[in-house]
């Protein structure tokens, strides 16, 4: 895996800051040269991304990937994927990394689907996420260890 971690922003583009408070990961985005493993889950999310075309017909063109590293005691509060003005992320997606993960290691992520229903998926190595982005407010759990994972969107043309 990649060491170049940077903290994680948000924010407006231009405009993004540091707020640990709301977000405590580290984030390293997939970029050439990609590793031969890299280069493996890009060739099986575009055979994911063309069967969701085909399924759902959802439109999607792209696919961002990033890193992402909670340190312990690291969370990220509930929140959209969408940002603010932009309507590219159509599908949120998370690729779990974490091997020998127990439930006392927390880092749960917790999509809501209300305001008083949630579904919690526990960080699992090798467990696929994915989720339609518009809307759905999720958030990660406080991590007690660390917590790796590769998260990202399919992205849609600009509506």
């Amino acid at each position: 895996m990649r060491g170049d971690f940077a903290p994680a922003r948000i924010g407006r583009q231009g405009a993004e800051r540091r707020r640990d408070h709301i977000r405590g990961d580290f984030t390293c985005w997939l970029s050439e040269p990609l590793l031969r493993a890299e280069r493996l889950l890009m060739r099986r999310l575009e055979e994911l991304r063309l069967q969701m075309n085909r399924d759902a017909f959802l439109g999607l063109f792209e696919l961002e990937l990033h890193y992402a590293r909670y340190p312990a005691g690291a969370a990220y509060s509930r929140h959209v994927d969408q940002p603010m003005g932009s309507t590219q992320r159509k599908v949120s997606l998370v690729l779990y990394l974490n091997q020998d993960w127990q439930p006392t290691d927390g880092g749960i992520l917790r999509i809501h689907i209300t305001d008083d229903q949630f579904v919690d998926v526990e960080p699992i190595a090798g467990r696929l996420v994915c989720f339609l982005t518009p809307g759905r407010e999720h958030e990660v759990l406080q991590a007690q260890c660390e917590r790796l994972s590769i998260s990202g969107w399919f992205r849609g043309r600009e509506n």
